[in-house]
């Protein structure tokens, strides 16, 4: 069994466990309704032995939902949700033997994505909702890529970093930094304003990254991690966490022999990186159990596994069957090339079968928040989650077989480990309450986007509104959930600053087999100014496209398009994605380049975004201009950013002459 450690390296735990039976008769409670979230108490370990006590059945029953029973009438407040107790923080060592840290680098490896682009509001929201899902360390960025990632960073530092809930959790805030002075000096900017920060440094390790990339020999490999490790110490940082590249592929030698000099300059935790998602999980599980008993010295091993042969959640799990204690994910697996383990599965697989089958390993995570956190990422990020997706796919709680409906219709875990309400995902009218309609109330609305996980208020609210009248005037049977939610979502994160967006009004076209597709747009801009364009083109949507760009003069190219319907039948809307780009044939400021951290690439940042109407046009016309005002803000943003960074170097050169002046 691959996830199986050595019987010298078991504790008294692994024999612990309650078997099936229990935990499929403890799905029973996810439809009971109870005023309250109750969430138990995680395993303590037994001091002498470092087992966990056995859970009853009921004591597993309680624990569905948030870490507790969901009311069936919809999501729980905030403040109804009890927090998982942790561990007290220390960065280079756990007290909990079975505590397992997650650390969430959506923000960072996720964003590095192809398509994917993340404005600073974006990466807030998406840190805040991190921060109640109950992350242990939030990886914010790559402080040294730009000014406005830089921001980001420094941003989220300020806010969730300081921001402790009632029982003493605030998230680790860690920024990510090459294995040299420039770039670690500004990952330490970036996160110091956290109550908790971390630098993260890395550099490769494995034959074919220090001889074809680094051009480097194993000793100065050694040297270069050793220096910048003591380096991010010498700034005051007491959390430095370090990361052998491609570890995967690196001589388990020179493996042990670079951890072991990094641990004795002070680094506190041990990120081993599967980078080319290579390793199956039994060579992966033997990794980390060799560094374990040959690295000597007071630290925390990690996992970072890409999921290049479709094994990163499998190998992560291995390696905390082997003695690792942090596992770093993202949300719904974003990241480089076929992504990164998946946050919501590797949380899962703990949450599910850690106590009976990888030795009382648990977490931190509050499940309930899992579904909520997955949707945002797909919307801000335009990343699509494959239907089949464990856990938050569209199909993961969904049955059409015949026997499995009837399975299901008299029990219904014969085919579902994990109710649906567990992850936060309110399914039918059953759990969710009303049917939106033409009829239906500004407050029955407030109530329907709350339930669904958008609470708004003021002006969004009025302007969804707005929109579902419109929508339900134009339907029979009523505006369905999933309606709903593209709706609120359509144009999700159109610019940080409102001040600089441009609205759509009204759109009209004239197509056909006779005469040119013509397109009239009606237009409100950052001046408040109304404005009117026509425009042809080969079709409907691309005569609009082509009115909108003579309102908003933004040279851009169209990456990606697609249209799907958001419900069957012809009455559904039409759900948008669109995917732009700034014109290859126009001087680009460096903030619309992205690099990639591993391969020192440049591209054009793309910036996507969705629309929804019963209108397909519109649809578009809606995604169209919500991308549009995305990459306008970032625009703007990072070059308000660049300009007060200026303005704070002259006011330090004109400092600096007044003192050589005065001497």
């Amino acid at each position: 069994d691959p996830l199986r450690t050595p019987r010298s390296h078991r504790t008294a735990s692994s024999v612990v466990g309650l078997g099936r039976r229990s935990t499929m008769a403890a799905q029973c409670a996810a439809s009971a309704v109870v005023s309250r979230v109750a969430a138990p108490r995680p395993a303590k370990a037994l001091k002498a032995a470092g087992a966990a006590p056995v859970r009853s059945a009921t004591h597993r029953a309680r624990r569905v939902g948030g870490r507790g029973v969901i009311r069936a009438t919809g999501a729980p407040k905030d403040e109804d949700v009890v927090r998982v107790p942790r561990p007290e923080y220390i960065p280079n060592k756990i007290d909990d033997p079975n505590y397992v840290r997650i650390f969430d680098t959506t923000l960072r490896d996720g964003e590095q994505s192809p398509g994917a682009t993340l404005t600073s509001k974006e990466k807030l929201d998406i840190a805040r909702n991190l921060a109640k899902l109950g992350v242990d360390i939030i990886e914010a960025g790559f402080p040294i890529a730009s000014p406005d990632d830089l921001e980001a960073v420094r941003n989220i530092a300020k806010n969730v970093g300081n921001e402790v809930y009632p029982d003493g959790y605030v998230p680790v805030i860690c920024g990510l930094s090459r294995a040299n002075k420039k770039d670690i000096d500004a990952a330490w900017e970036g996160v110091r304003h956290a109550k908790r920060p971390r630098i993260h440094t890395f550099i490769a390790t494995s034959k074919i990254h220090m001889e074809s990339k680094l051009r480097k020999t194993p000793d100065e490999v050694v040297q270069i991690a050793v220096d910048g490790v003591t380096y991010a110490r010498s700034l005051g940082c007491e959390d430095v966490e370090f990361s052998p590249e491609d570890a995967g592929r690196s001589d388990p030698e020179f493996l042990h022999r670079i951890l072991t000099a990094v641990v004795e300059a002070g680094a506190t935790t041990l990120n081993i990186p599967d980078t080319v998602g290579i390793c199956l999980p039994e060579e992966f599980g033997q990794l980390i159990a060799g560094i374990k008993a040959n690295v000597p010295g007071q630290y925390v091993i990690s996992t970072h596994c890409q999921n290049d042969l479709g094994l990163s959640t499998a190998n992560s799990l291995a390696g905390v069957a082997n003695g690792a204690r942090q596992v770093e994910c993202t949300i719904n697996g974003i990241g480089e090339r076929a992504g990164n383990a998946s946050l919501e599965e590797v949380a899962m697989s703990i949450w599910m079968r850690g106590q009976e089958k990888i030795f009382g390993a648990y977490t931190g995570i509050n499940p309930v928040y899992v579904y909520p956190c997955s949707k945002m990422v797909r919307e801000y990020s335009g990343m699509a989650v494959q239907p089949h997706k464990a856990i938050v796919g569209a199909n993961a709680f969904a049955h059409e077989s015949g026997i499995h409906q009837d399975g299901m219709l008299k029990n219904k875990q014969t085919y579902e480990i994990i109710a649906p309400e567990t992850i936060g995902y309110f399914r039918g009218e059953g759990d969710v309450g009303v049917v939106m309609g033409k009829h239906s109330g500004r407050h029955a609305l407030k109530s329907k986007l709350k339930q669904l996980g958008f609470p708004l208020e003021g002006d969004e609210l009025n302007e969804m509104f707005d929109r579902f009248k419109l929508v339900a005037e134009q339907k029979t049977g009523g505006v369905g959930d999933d309606e709903i939610i593209a709706l609120v979502t359509s144009g999700a994160g159109q610019g940080d600053d409102t001040a600089i967006t441009w609205k759509l009004d009204e759109v009209q076209v004239v197509c056909g087999t006779m005469g040119l597709p013509t397109a009239t747009v009606k237009m409100t801009g950052p001046d408040a100014v109304t404005r009117i364009n026509s425009a042809v083109g080969t079709g409907p949507v691309d005569a609009a496209y082509k009115a909108i760009d003579g309102l908003c003069r933004v040279k851009v190219d169209l990456v990606e398009y697609t249209v799907n319907a958001v419900v069957e039948g012809i009455e559904s809307l039409a759900q948008t994605r669109v995917s732009i780009r700034a014109k290859s044939d126009q001087t680009m400021p460096g903030a619309m380049m992205k690099a990639n951290v591993q391969t020192g690439n440049v591209e054009a940042r793309t910036f996507m975004a969705t629309g929804a109407d019963s209108d397909i046009v519109v649809s578009s016309a809606r995604a169209y201009v919500a991308a549009l005002n995305r990459m306008i803000s970032f625009m703007r943003s990072n070059a308000e950013t660049v300009a007060a960074e200026a303005a704070i170097d002259i006011v330090a050169e004109e400092e600096e002459e007044k003192k050589a002046a005065a001497a």
